[in-house]
């Protein structure tokens, strides 16, 4: 090879023309690579570094802010935490002297007030369970009509000549009456009728004779309860607009409260009955019973809007000459809070590790700033609220906006930057970057330049393909503003086995790339906060 390029440089004036071009090519880099040293962007870029991050993060991912879940203490702890770190770096709080923007959210929640037979206050998911009631709503009652098992067939009638409507009725809601050989006493033989087989059908028939409410008495009632008892049940936090505009049609429909048999006995006992002796009389004589039970009743309940705590946290640096536009970096600091067993899900990586990359980038910022090399244009650094419960912090900034979305250039958003998945584990110099081409093919190309210049990370632009199966370009805040056709990209590590599970932790994550890929949000952010224009929005794709 050295021989034959040898013999073209001397005989060929195209070789020697080539040869120089080469060597200009060679320069050039070798230029860039200096400048690309000297840069002052380069000197702040160091600020980022493993030691103020790890201090951070653990901070962020302890115990002691129980997995920051929206609305709860150890978010509001995170909160303060990194509304002082903004103070302490220099950054200006934007409104009106706070950095706290509150995010009005709300939760519908069903609420049992009171449920009580005769003087026993009893107890929502130990001895009973009202499902499917939205409306508040309060039952009073001197009786409750017992009504067997509610059937109504030609051999076998529970409600022959009785009036349930508008009352309190107590229905054995398992199974069917059988004599004492085990056979069906509808059918007369060992077939179960339908009545049996289809619990919906019986109750139904019982509903449409419109009670006040159906108290539903079987042994299944305790499993099902300890089931939920077990189960952690997310309230679904939206923004209190959206679930005022949802408010829920008067209910049409009786209630139906699922009871124990414990409770079934404590409506029965002013009549001398128990759940498994009233069943034994049916069975026996083969005929329906129907009892006026003299006790009071009262339930109170229904589903209330409560109110839930939360803010995004704003730091903001002020530009120079192009001080009136705007470049936006978040990344969010909720997380899914304590399982319940009291497992804490501390989110080092989720998404503890944007956040930490933000205070790192925000204090390069600031100090390049302070010794007077500070953006052009200027740059607020958001932590939001909500992501973990549907990106409702960004969302509620989009549609309230501290600074308007019009002269805002770009959004550049971190959501988990501090492992390595599975696909990477031999090859860990890389980051996932998404959304960068969606809206401006010069957004993209400059991203791939700085890359290039300064952090030479793998870019991975697997899940930036409209057909990804996992739609990640949906499920980070930098969507809410890609939604107002702001310029924006993503940068994520993957998901890992430790995602959304207790074992995201921080002695799990790699440090060194954590600050690498927040430097190079850094000189993208420095690019894009020094250029002569914004990014052109040239394109939408999905």
């Amino acid at each position: 090879m050295v021989h034959v390029l040898e013999k073209s440089l001397v005989y060929s004036p195209y070789s020697m023309i080539r040869k120089g071009l080469t060597v200009c090519f060679i320069i050039n880099l070798f230029i860039g690579g200096c400048l690309a040293q000297d840069s002052p962007q380069t000197k702040y870029a160091q600020l980022i570094n493993e030691d103020s991050a790890k201090k951070h993060l653990m901070v962020i991912a302890s115990d002691e802010f129980e997995g920051r879940e929206t609305g709860k203490k150890g978010a509001e702890k995170a909160a303060d935490y990194i509304s002082k770190e903004f103070k302490n770096i220099g950054l200006k709080a934007p409104l009106n002297h706070s950095y706290f923007q509150a995010v009005p959210l709300a939760t519908n929640k069903f609420l049992v007030k009171d449920f009580q037979v005769g003087n026993a206050h009893l107890i929502s998911g130990q001895d009973f369970l009202i499902i499917n009631s939205r409306k508040k709503n309060s039952v009073k009652s001197d009786e409750i009509i017992f009504i067997g098992y509610g059937i109504s067939d030609k051999n076998y009638d529970d409600l022959k000549d009785i009036d349930i409507t508008d009352k309190v009725v107590l229905l054995l809601n398992s199974d069917e009456p059988v004599n004492n050989k085990g056979q069906s006493i509808i059918t007369g033989s060992s077939n179960k009728s339908a009545w049996s087989t289809s619990r919906n059908k019986r109750l139904n028939h019982v509903l449409a004779k419109k009670p006040k409410m159906v108290l539903a008495v079987s042994p299944d009632v305790d499993t099902l309860l300890n089931k939920i008892r077990q189960t952690k049940r997310d309230e679904r936090v939206l923004l209190k607009e959206d679930i005022l505009q949802q408010q829920a049609p008067e209910e049409k429909q009786s209630i139906v409260a699922y009871i124990t048999i414990k409770t079934a006995d404590l409506i029965l006992k002013s009549s001398g009955n128990t759940y498994y002796g009233i069943k034994k009389k049916i069975n026996t004589t083969g005929k329906p019973i129907n009892l006026k039970i003299n006790t009071s009743f009262k339930a109170d309940y229904g589903t209330e809007t409560l109110d839930v705590k939360a803010q995004n946290i704003l730091g903001y640096l002020e530009g120079t000459d192009l001080k009136n536009e705007l470049l936006i970096i978040t990344a969010h600091y909720d997380h899914i809070g304590i399982n319940p067993d009291g497992q804490i899900n501390n989110g080092a990586d989720d998404d503890g590790s944007g956040v930490t990359g933000v205070l790192e980038i925000a204090n390069a910022f600031a100090k390049a700033k302070q010794e007077g090399h500070g953006p052009r244009r200027s740059i607020l650094f958001m932590t939001v609220t909500g992501e973990e419960k549907g990106l409702l912090g960004s969302d509620y900034y989009t549609r309230y906006p501290v600074f308007p979305l019009d002269s805002t250039i770009a959004n550049l958003n971190i959501d988990m930057i501090g492992r390595i998945d599975p696909p990477h584990f031999s090859t860990p110099e890389y980051v996932y970057l998404v959304g960068s081409d969606k809206l401006s093919s010069e957004l993209h190309l400059l991203s791939e330049r700085v890359n290039q210049t300064y952090t030479k990370l793998r870019l991975d632009y697997k899940y930036n393909d409209p057909d990804d199966p996992e739609k990640i370009y949906y499920r980070s805040d930098h969507y809410n503003f890609a939604k107002h056709n702001i310029p924006v990209i993503f940068y994520f590590n993957g998901v890992h086995e430790d995602y959304h599970n207790i074992g995201d932790t921080v002695d799990k994550i790699d440090f060194r790339l954590l600050t690498k890929r927040a430097q190079l949000v850094f000189y993208t952010a420095w690019d894009l906060a020094n250029r002569e224009k914004r990014p052109l929005v040239d394109s939408n794709k999905k």
